[in-house]
């Protein structure tokens, strides 16, 4: 069921609460995803696993489900033999999954994932940006997927996990005339974009753009994320979008979480709370942040 009202609308009346993070939900259904596609690759060979981590998250209460389409892209595809249409069919599939999920309830809206260019690379550089690649070039490379994903009905486009505004402006660009609004959400460290820009100027990328219902930050430490909301909302004047990873760190070396969560069932509704009075109107988690915390924050929709 495509819900009554626009997630702007929704918007205007309080928080919404994102799911949590895809890939771990998937690795406790038992998936293996050590994998360059990552969970993109159960769009072709297990969509049911992807359908049942949406509905784990629906019944946790989540108001917005993302999908899995985050690695997912034509050139991505194609290193597996898949031609473009059978690509863009699973790029759909990624939407009808979640749409599926949502099943007949009322306010679940449905953020088609839209990975940075590194994504694709798989070799962690949407931790780092800079790709040595033009605005142009890079819109280029995202507009085919954003098309397919748009053509599919999701109700918001999520221009996730962006490591740097010369990206973010080449995902605005991409996305103009697709006729589904967006949200921009970075991945920050230190203050700074992951290439190193300033918030006020990154998020500034997004001003005056009518497209765009939300932006923020994401696959962040959490003791980030309040700062950078008040930034988003501070160069906007939009609402925020938030939804940072548990506080483990991923040690690329020993291919391992290290760390203790900060961000879990307990401190849930605390962060939740000071988020919101930051300006955050979508709350979520991503790395690490399971249904228990969606549930969490389900049962304690902080409002604005």
């Amino acid at each position: 069921m495509t819900p009554a009202r626009t997630l702007a609308q929704a918007l205007a009346d309080g928080v919404l609460v994102l799911d949590g993070g895809l890939s771990n939900q998937l690795e406790a259904q038992g998936c293996d995803l050590s994998d360059a596609l990552w969970s993109a690759r159960l769009l072709a060979d297990a969509p049911e696993q992807i359908a049942a981590a949406h509905a784990a998250y629906v019944r946790a209460g989540a108001q917005v489900l993302i999908t899995g389409s985050y690695q997912a892209t034509f050139e991505g595809f194609a290193r597996r033999g898949l031609d473009r249409p059978e690509a863009a069919g699973l790029l759909t599939r990624s939407v009808t999954l979640a749409r599926a999920a949502a099943g007949e309830e009322p306010h679940v809206w449905v953020a088609a994932s839209v990975g940075p260019y590194g994504a694709m690379l798989a070799d962690g550089s949407e931790y780092r940006g800079r790709y040595g690649l033009s605005v142009r070039e890079l819109a280029a490379f995202h507009r085919p997927r954003v098309e397919a994903l748009a053509a599919a009905g999701p109700d918001v486009l999520a221009l996730e996990t962006v490591p740097d505004a010369v990206e973010a402006e080449a995902l605005l660009r991409a996305a103009e005339g697709c006729g589904v609004p967006v949200w921009l959400s970075y991945t920050v460290a230190d203050g700074r974009t992951r290439a190193g820009q300033g918030l006020a100027e990154a998020f500034a990328v997004a001003a005056g753009n009518e497209q765009v219902v939300a932006v923020g930050v994401n696959c962040c430490e959490p003791a980030e994320a309040a700062d950078a909301v008040a930034e988003a909302v501070a160069a906007t004047g939009l609402p925020a979008v938030v939804y940072p990873n548990s506080g483990e760190r991923w040690d690329a070396g020993a291919r391992g979480w290290r760390g203790t969560p900060v961000y879990g069932p307990a401190a849930a509704p605390a962060l939740a709370a000071a988020w919101a009075r930051a300006g955050a109107r979508l709350i979520g988690g991503c790395c690490r942040v399971g249904p228990e915390t969606v549930a969490a924050l389900a049962r304690r929709r902080t409002p604005g």
